[in-house]
């Protein structure tokens, strides 16, 4: 392999051509890398800098680092290969692996194939991250809350406008809803996050009882407890669901609606006289 120098005098006169012929020189050696069975064998080199340049036992990370280098020959510091939401998906998904508290800065750099060094870029803390992730689910289901639909019209239509939104963000969202069910108070972060969602499970609550008031629905059964039973069937898909199955969203929130509502729908006067006999 030709020593950069080599690529061109005239451009080595200049730190810009020695930085571009150093950058090309660097991906040269990455293409020709040792495979990895042949990397614990590979010879010692004489001097420190051939070690350098000719180790194809070079790790992820360094080859990260490498690919990352722009043609001017500048790093990115802190920013190889991820930003902040990449970051953010990563760690969620290691949060619902491992669990949050088993889950070190360590954990998420290995994962990562960055320096801790390069997290703490994006985020102060690993609680941070975790409070941008609840955030993520819980910003969306509020939203639901929010939407016209859900403030105008009948309670038992609200009501099912507000299930129906409930299944889509669990299926959009669903790495960060499955987080956000799993969290126990343990943290301030957390603690926070759940008063949010006991906020929300009121709010449905309150649509349920307006629902019964109205004579939609059937009020024998406590308001309380219909919310907890309709949401506890709609927070169980996190368990089962996978992208890309037979049901999307739209089935899935039909049949949700089919038979968490269907049964306590009040009959209306046809049914009422058929039932009378």
């Amino acid at each position: 392999m030709r020593h950069p120098e080599e690529l061109g005098h005239g451009a080595a006169e200049t730190a810009e051509g020695r930085a571009a012929a150093e950058h090309a020189a660097a991906l040269a050696k990455l293409d020709l890398a040792a495979p990895a069975h042949r990397a614990r064998n590979a010879p010692r080199c004489g001097r420190a800098d051939d070690a350098v340049a000719w180790r194809g036992w070079a790790t992820r990370r360094e080859r990260a680092r490498l690919r990352t280098m722009p043609e001017n020959g500048t790093l990115r510091r802190g920013r190889p290969g991820y930003d902040q939401q990449g970051i953010l998906e990563v760690a969620v998904a290691a949060f619902n692996q491992y669990g949050y508290d088993a889950t070190s800065m360590g954990v998420l750099a290995d994962r990562l194939g960055l320096s801790k060094s390069a997290i703490y870029h994006h985020f102060a803390s690993k609680d941070e991250i975790l409070e941008r992730a609840l955030d993520n689910a819980l910003s969306a289901l509020e939203g639901v809350l929010q939407g016209p639909e859900s403030t105008h019209g009948r309670a038992a239509d609200r009501l099912e406008y507000v299930l129906r939104g409930g299944v889509h963000v669990l299926i959009a969202r669903l790495p960060y809803v499955t987080l956000l069910l799993r969290v126990r108070g343990n943290t301030e972060v957390e603690r926070r996050a759940l008063a949010r969602r006991r906020a929300f499970d009121r709010a449905v609550t309150a649509l349920v009882e307006e629902a019964q008031a109205e004579g939609s629905l059937r009020s024998d059964i406590d308001a309380s407890v219909v919310s907890r039973l309709v949401f506890g069937m709609i927070n169980s898909i996190v368990e089962w669901y996978r992208t890309g199955g037979r049901e999307d969203a739209d089935r899935l929130a039909d049949d949700v609606i089919a038979v968490a509502l269907d049964g306590l729908r009040m009959p209306t006067s046809n049914r009422v006289e058929e039932l009378l006999g």
